[in-house]
């Protein structure tokens, strides 16, 4: 069950419009690190959890925060459109070619499909997609992938940041830059404990014996120079503390390319009669 405060977590007031902006703040809202893929991953991997109840119960807490921040974001591109509405653009533009070449920048679908309203799309109108998700039933996997959704969302709300001198669109950007700070912790935070308990290597249910232990720590020069050598990836104990890490030079086996001529019946190219 979902109940549904009408005050938002973080205000969204922007000082004036900016009907372009408003376009760029899709990429956060609908983009692929945006806001409604990490609420809808988060969601899933809730739901789908058949780990410790704590986990369930963190995952459900984050994706629930996540709906508050799709309402932030969808409120402050209403309102950064809401103020300009397509007429009062079209007239400014036509006193002023400078506002013209800005008022160029907007989406028009903000206009024509979501009646100055924000769209489940990203910053170049493609739609949201649910192959964005992951959401797999390892929770040390699906934790990796909840970092990376940080990090990228967080490094594109920074980034947006720097694009604007509204300070009220700032102060709205400034809280979700905070709450991602606490989740790229949160997710490191738990994928250690996890980590500490499985092992780092994903899955950790996988029988040793049945892969060829040889291969397993091995860093594999397959590109000119070795810079690469230099790495903590290269040399030393392996991270997960069962081998050493070794730099060596490409290798094969006996095994050459090349397939067996096409059988009739799919009529392939016929092979080359010498």
């Amino acid at each position: 069950m979902f109940l549904h405060k009408k005050e938002l977590q973080f205000e969204a007031k922007p000082e004036r419009p900016d009907p372009v902006f408003a376009n760029k703040v899709q990429e956060v809202l609908g983009g692929q690190y945006g806001e409604i893929s990490v609420m809808m991953q988060y969601l899933l991997q809730g739901w789908n959890c058949r780990a410790d109840e704590k986990y369930r119960d963190m995952l459900l807490d984050i994706g629930t925060e996540e709906i508050g921040h799709v309402e932030m974001l969808a409120t402050l591109i209403a309102r950064l459109l809401d103020m300009a509405p397509v007429k009062m653009q079209e007239e400014a533009g036509a006193k002023d070619p400078a506002i013209a070449a800005v008022m160029g920048g907007m989406n028009p679908q903000h206009a024509i499909v979501g009646g100055l309203g924000a769209l489940p799309v990203n910053s170049a109108g493609v739609p949201w997609s649910g192959s964005y998700i992951v959401s797999s039933g390892n929770l040390i996997a699906d934790f990796r992938a909840n970092l990376n959704a940080e990090s990228q969302g967080r490094l594109q709300v920074v980034r947006l940041y720097e694009m604007t001198d509204d300070p009220g669109v700032k102060k709205t950007l400034s809280f979700l830059i905070a709450r991602d700070t606490m989740h790229q912790n949160q997710w490191l935070a738990a994928l250690r404990e996890l980590e500490e308990q499985e092992g780092v290597v994903v899955p950790s249910t996988f029988p040793p014996e049945q892969e060829p232990e040889e291969f397993t720590h091995l860093f594999i020069n397959h590109s000119e120079g070795k810079e690469s050598a230099k790495g903590r990836w290269a040399s030393g104990e392996s991270i997960d503390g069962k081998g050493e890490f070794k730099f060596v030079e490409p290798f094969a086996s006996h095994d050459r390319v090349g397939q067996q001529p096409a059988p009739p019946y799919v009529h392939g190219t016929l092979p080359i009669v010498k």
